[in-house]
């Protein structure tokens, strides 16, 4: 983000406060139910956005250091991220190319060469069939070329792993190109300059677009969050705008309006704001003062996603007893409040079933949950 558009974006939020005034959309829209309950919908999504769109798999810091390793279960995919040596990652399935075993059990670690449980055929973390036992015997043609592990696509990108969730997928895109000038954001917060300091992972029994929308609006503050977060910010008081298929939002807090009082050259928008960044399809990012919360999300059925939240700090920051502690309760106030929404999402989830709406709908100040849910219908189309 740049200094212009940092003053702008304060400015537009004193004027929608001086003119007691959320942000406005042109008119109300309709969500069916049907892109939030439908198992056919939900299909169509993981084969048409998950399996084809670049996902983020990982945050860099996770794969620490040459000969690093991931193993995880991802979209339905067994996973293997590496690093190898000379410090470039790759994206596995995690199966061996004999006759099919998981691979890797640990889920982390480091280790140059991988060894199957079973036959003890094994592979370079760059993905080369390495030895065979018997080889000369029992597979005197082999071509071990051709059996190396699936490879899919994957970049390190902007402090973050992205994949292609589909190992016939063509070359990953550009991702510079994929976030269409949120780029510039990302390297003025020096996200590929952050680790992960605290995490946690939940399943919570609701669509995956549901918890998401929860994130794009002020409305449900000073409701949802009345004992938690709500006394810090204007109630339904958040800007938006559209960068392609994604989107940024600016959450004031009641701190930003008095700046009308000081002069722009003191102004710092990470100070009197939160920053809200969705990388569709599957992060949403919390800038705050001092750290960026990360929130992932694994569709794992139509009614069931997987959320990884994170606290993701700057590497510089000292890893002492003192900041490990900040750290842990600013994770702990964020998760907090978050889990108000997803309670949320899930009771919004088991009222499907009765029918009660046929649609949602969308106040002219929910206008980006609207912006959200067409960009899924154009992803879809396409």
């Amino acid at each position: 983000m740049d200094r212009t558009t940092e003053l702008s974006l304060i400015r537009e939020i004193i004027g929608l406060s001086e003119q007691n005034s959320p942000y406005l959309d042109d008119q109300i829209a309709h969500s069916p139910i049907s892109r939030y309950a439908s198992p056919e919908r939900f299909e169509r999504e993981q084969a048409l956005i998950f399996r084809r769109k670049p996902v983020v798999a990982a945050q860099s810091s996770e794969l620490e250091g040459p000969n690093s390793f991931l193993a995880r279960s991802f979209l339905g995919l067994p996973l293997l991220l590496t690093r190898d040596a000379e410090g470039a990652v790759h994206a596995f399935l995690n199966v061996c190319r004999h006759r099919g075993a998981k691979l890797e059990h640990s889920e982390s670690g480091c280790k140059r060469v991988f060894t199957c449980p079973y036959h003890a055929w094994s592979f370079s973390n760059s993905g080369d069939l390495r030895s065979v036992p018997h080889e000369a015997t029992g597979f005197p043609d082999l071509p071990r070329p051709e059996r190396g592990l699936r490879r899919l696509p994957c970049a390190e990108a902007q402090g973050f792993i992205w994949i292609i969730a589909n190992p016939d997928a063509a070359d990953m895109p550009d991702i510079d190109t994929w976030l269409c000038g949120l780029e510039q954001d990302f390297r003025w917060m020096d996200l590929s300059g952050h680790r992960i300091a605290e995490i946690e992972t939940v399943e919570i029994k609701a669509n995956w677009k549901v918890l998401i929308e929860g994130g794009l609006e002020a409305y449900h503050f000073r409701i949802a969050h009345k004992d938690t977060i709500a006394p810090y910010f204007p109630d339904n008081l958040l800007t938006y705008r559209q960068f392609g298929p994604h989107i940024r939002a600016v959450l004031p807090r009641r701190s930003m309006p008095d700046l009308r009082q000081s002069k722009p050259e003191n102004w710092d928008i990470r100070r009197d704001a939160n920053l809200l960044y969705l990388v569709t399809p599957n992060v949403q990012m919390l800038a705050q003062q001092d750290h960026v919360m990360l929130f992932h999300f694994e569709p794992l059925a139509v009614d069931l996603t997987r959320i990884r939240m994170a606290t993701m700090v700057p590497r510089s920051s000292p890893d002492t007893a003192e900041m490990r502690q900040h750290w842990a309760k600013n994770q702990k106030i964020t998760v907090t409040a978050l889990m108000e929404d997803f309670v949320l999402g899930e009771d919004i989830q088991s009222g499907f079933a009765s029918r009660g709406n046929p649609s949602h709908l969308f106040g002219r100040f929910e206008g980006a949950l609207n912006r959200f849910n067409l960009t899924v219908e154009e992803m879809l189309a396409t």
